[in-house]
């Protein structure tokens, strides 16, 4: 763990009083996946470390602009935004490298508002699989786009004409990592200092965009690293002076960026439930019946994976990106890519994610609706081969186009509620419903242009 293996309390006692720190940075996510924290002195956090503290629940009442939502019950003016409890994790501690000079530890929301943390859905989810006699291991890969600019120049050029870091396309170049070598570096020493190391790194075809492939680990662990990834390439980024986005699609000239999740299970005797060489593919009942739960619920938990407005414009033929939920065996047009191979590999890429995911809410809609399948004996359609683009769905398999419709969706869903709680799907979707509401309040650049003067 970057050089620092806390297990408990204790642990992490001693190390701080051996390192004589006297702030230590603590942090959490929102519904968003927007990581939301603060320093904390010496006295205060280990007087936190038994009972937890106090975190305004204005956290899980506004969005990613700190704008407040008028439609959520957990929180609002009716509540009069009190303090939420924070649990914090010892098990998540973390070196702060770019000399901060202290260290980094996560918490989670406890309580009165622990309905509706999203690492506490995640762990809900984990906990079902263990009464279901398994475990889940994971990790993402997320796509990224570079830019020469700052979050002052983004602004000023109204998010327009942005210089990307490099021009042109150029997948898996040489030229490309080699002439930025010391931000490859950086990265990729970033995340085994912090305890997220990615296992592959590259150039993906675009201006200036990076894939990187995190190392699979324990889901929640998985996702803990997932949202730290995200958040601290931004900061590395910016700390270079340039700015780094996450977002599903910043332009319609090329393809979205994906944040692909792989999936496995092992039963208590640690053996690879996915595998079984009498069977086709090595696929296992429970591996299939998990396909078959994941593409059945889909449509209802897809405001879960596609969370923004700008995550549906993504999802358009031709653009490496699922339209409708579809499987194959390695079959990159799906939205879920079967991967044979060893009991160790054999596994499920959850395509249909982009780069904008919280990962923890992402994990727990991939995740519990595998576990549904198994549960339920989900038997999925037969999968596909050549281009699923191409293929004629039923209505029962396409997703919905907006994210109101997939909130509306999810709240319909009584999986939803059987696997995440009722207050969760109620507030999730509720904060979902809000996005689009904002985002009808805008006059795109679009509009503009098609109709200013012409209409």
């Amino acid at each position: 763990m970057g050089g620092i293996n806390i297990k408990t309390n204790a642990d992490l006692v001693t190390l701080i009083k051996e390192r004589d720190l006297d702030y230590i940075k603590v942090g959490l996510f929102d519904i968003d996946g927007i990581m939301r924290g603060k320093y904390m002195s010496r006295d205060k956090f280990l007087s936190s470390l038994e009972k937890g503290f106090a975190f305004c629940d204005v956290v899980v009442g506004w969005d990613s602009q700190d704008q407040l939502y008028d439609n959520v019950k957990i929180t609002g003016w009716h509540t009069g935004y009190g303090d939420a409890d924070v649990r914090i994790l010892p098990q998540t501690t973390r070196e702060l490298p770019m000399e901060e000079g202290t260290i980094l530890v996560l918490g989670e929301f406890a309580g009165r508002v622990e309905t509706v943390c999203p690492r506490g859905v995640l762990r809900r989810v984990i906990e079902k699989a263990a009464s279901m006699g398994l475990a889940a291991t994971a990790a993402a890969e997320f796509e990224f786009f570079l830019f020469d600019e700052t979050s002052d120049s983004v602004a000023e050029k109204n998010y327009r004409d942005l210089e990307n870091i490099t021009p042109g396309n150029f997948g898996y170049s040489v030229i490309r990592n080699s002439v930025h070598s010391e931000f490859y570096e950086d990265l990729l020493s970033l995340c085994i200092e912090m305890d997220m190391p990615i296992e592959g790194l590259h150039t993906e075809t675009g201006p200036g965009v990076l894939e990187a492939a995190l190392v699979h680990d324990d889901v929640l662990a998985a996702a803990d690293k997932a949202a730290l990834f995200k958040t601290f390439t931004k900061v590395l980024a910016q700390r270079n002076g340039w700015i780094a986005t996450f977002m599903a699609k910043w332009s319609p000239k090329w393809p979205g960026s994906s944040g692909h999740l792989h999936l496995s299970l092992r039963d208590d005797d640690g053996n690879a439930a996915f595998y079984d060489d009498t069977k086709p593919q090595n696929m296992s009942d429970q591996m299939r019946h998990f396909i078959g739960g994941q593409q059945k619920l889909m449509p209802e938990f897809l405001s879960m994976i596609a969370c923004t407005v700008n995550s549906y414009t993504r999802l358009i033929p031709g653009f490496w990106a699922p339209t409708d939920a579809s499987w194959g065996v390695e079959n990159r047009t799906c939205a879920l890519r079967a991967i044979p191979g060893s009991p160790n590999s054999q596994r499920v890429e959850y395509r249909i994610a982009a780069a904008d995911i919280n990962p923890y809410i992402a994990l727990a809609a991939a995740l519990g609706s595998g576990l549904w399948g198994i549960e339920n004996k989900i038997e999925p359609d037969e999968g596909i081969i050549g281009n699923a683009y191409d293929h004629k769905f039923s209505d029962e398999r396409q997703l919905p186009r907006t994210l109101f419709e997939a909130a509306g969706r999810l709240k319909a869903s009584t999986a939803a509620v059987e696997l995440f709680g009722s207050e969760f799907v109620e507030h999730y979707a509720a904060t979902r419903e809000w996005e689009e509401r904002e985002f009808r309040k805008a006059i795109t650049d679009w509009e503009m242009q098609r109709y200013f003067e012409i209409i």
